[in-house]
């Protein structure tokens, strides 16, 4: 089979990598050269995706069997001509329609399905932010519409900070749409992913929830398996299989929860592997969250998902410019016990941004905060010189 990647980061990379492992044939796109994902595929293609005719150019000339997005700034309105043609398109059109965008997942998790989610409101210019706070009230959050990785987002605690989270977000927003959301702050106690598996012709399926932390709107450290009661489990099990169901298609979903006092909170989907997901490369399953990603995708029944270790993830971040990074410490890292690393092979860096991650495991008696512990010192040992 044939595979158009749309998105060549570090989770498309990992994603490539799963697929060169049973036999697939796979094209990277990315807006730059060298991407992640680009130096594990069969071909690269360098565009802009937001352009329709690039789009439908680069379609055209593979003709691919699946289109599979990994990220949020593409002319996904087109993905529902290519389904016409007989491509699939992972999950599927309306999902990857509904989800590169927030209002429309918001929309039909809160209003169309009736899953609980924070208050909300939708802003177009700063004064509409502004009756927005003044109708979910302060603190809230604001988030761009269309945005990956917390870009964009902020939040408001004053008047003052108004102005300066709609400048913000307009900022950090990806792609066309100039719309931000702006939602009340839930009193929330922890947050989890729950990594859910649709499949074509068989049950959908969990993966145990990720716990995560995260600073500046996007995440420094995860675990799985994250503590949650089993009325919550239930609860955020049952909301992520009715809105996957509503989305259609086969493929991994990255659906995010608040667990609070008051019981579970829906917050966001995304319709492929997650950034907190990359816990599960330290071995804490019988498939991590790519090949779990790809099984579906190709209707390879998955029997079942079994939490085989507690694992952690961490971050490791850029804090310069760099055209030409380079990284000391491995050989520090590498000589942990159950620990592992990857490198993303980013060919530039800027501040803040992701560049590697380590990994750890250990077993399900462990306590999970001393591999989250382990993971943080096992980043530390990564340099990132510039």
């Amino acid at each position: 089979m044939k595979i158009l990647l749309l998105g060549s980061g570090e989770l498309g990379k990992e994603f490539v990598i799963a697929a060169q492992r049973i036999g697939q044939t796979v094209i990277a796109v990315d807006s730059y050269e060298n991407a992640p994902a680009m130096q594990v595929a069969h071909g690269f293609e360098v565009i802009n995706m937001l352009d329709g005719i690039e789009l439908d150019r680069i379609v055209a000339k593979h003709q691919p069997d699946f289109i599979v997005p990994e990220i949020e700034a593409i002319r996904t309105e087109r993905f529902y001509d290519y389904e016409k043609q007989g491509i699939t398109v992972v999950p599927s059109a309306k999902a990857a329609n509904f989800t590169m965008n927030r209002k429309a997942i918001r929309d039909l998790a809160s209003k169309e399905l009736g899953l609980k989610t924070a208050n909300y409101r939708y802003a177009t210019t700063a004064e509409e932010l502004q009756k927005g706070v003044e109708a979910v009230g302060m603190p809230c959050v604001v988030k761009p519409l269309m945005s990956s990785s917390g870009k964009g987002q902020s939040t408001i605690k004053t008047t003052a900070d108004i102005e300066k989270a709609w400048n913000y977000a307009v900022e950090g927003s990806r792609g066309d749409v100039v719309e931000v959301i702006v939602e009340a702050f839930v009193k929330f106690n922890s947050e989890i992913t729950l990594l859910t598996v649709t499949q074509n012709n068989n049950p959908t399926l969990f993966c145990a929830p990720i716990g995560h932390r995260q600073e500046r709107g996007d995440y420094q450290e995860s675990w799985q398996p994250a503590r949650i009661s089993d009325k919550d489990l239930y609860e955020a099990q049952d909301m992520a299989e009715k809105v996957t169901e509503a989305l259609g298609g086969a493929g991994l979903f990255g659906v995010e929860f608040f667990l609070a006092d008051d019981g579970v909170y829906f917050s966001e989907l995304s319709p492929r592997p997650h950034d907190t997901g990359m816990v599960t490369l330290a071995g804490t399953q019988n498939f991590n969250e790519f090949e779990l990603h790809l099984r579906a995708i190709l209707s390879l029944p998955i029997f079942e998902i079994t939490l085989e270790k507690s694992g952690a993830s961490a971050v490791v971040l850029a804090s310069e410019n760099s055209t030409k990074p380079t990284y000391m410490g491995l050989e520090k890292i590498a000589a942990l016990p159950k620990t592992d690393f990857r490198i993303f092979g980013k060919p530039s860096s800027r501040p803040y941004r992701r560049m590697a991650v380590a990994l750890t495991n250990d077993t399900l008696e462990t306590p999970i905060e001393e591999i989250v512990d382990r993971a943080k010192q096992a980043a530390a040992l990564i340099e990132v010189h510039y």
